[in-house]
């Protein structure tokens, strides 16, 4: 199943507590539990003004359906289309 990255800009992103990380993490799995299996939120990361989300969905327009029910910005869907780390580098 494809893996997408999302970029949500969200101004001061890096700077939300912990019980508002918290809130939307809720709100974001209440969405993807209405939404069905077909749709997997991985992981994100939270930098100064933006955030950037791994899921795994069937189609593009699943994860915008996620962020438009969540009321979450998406900005940017991207999906991954190959994944490299150190060890590609070995013979």
């Amino acid at each position: 199943m494809p893996k997408y990255v999302i970029e949500r800009e969200i101004p001061g992103a890096g700077n939300l507590s912990a019980d508002q990380l918290q809130a939307i993490s809720q709100t974001s799995c209440g969405v993807l539990r209405k939404l069905g299996p077909e749709i997997q939120w991985v992981h994100s990361y939270v930098t100064g003004d933006k955030i950037y989300c791994i899921y795994i969905a069937p189609n593009e327009q699943l994860v915008r359906e996620h962020a438009s029910q969540g009321g979450f910005p998406a900005n940017s869907i991207a999906e991954v289309k190959s994944i490299i780390d150190p060890t590609s580098a070995e013979v």
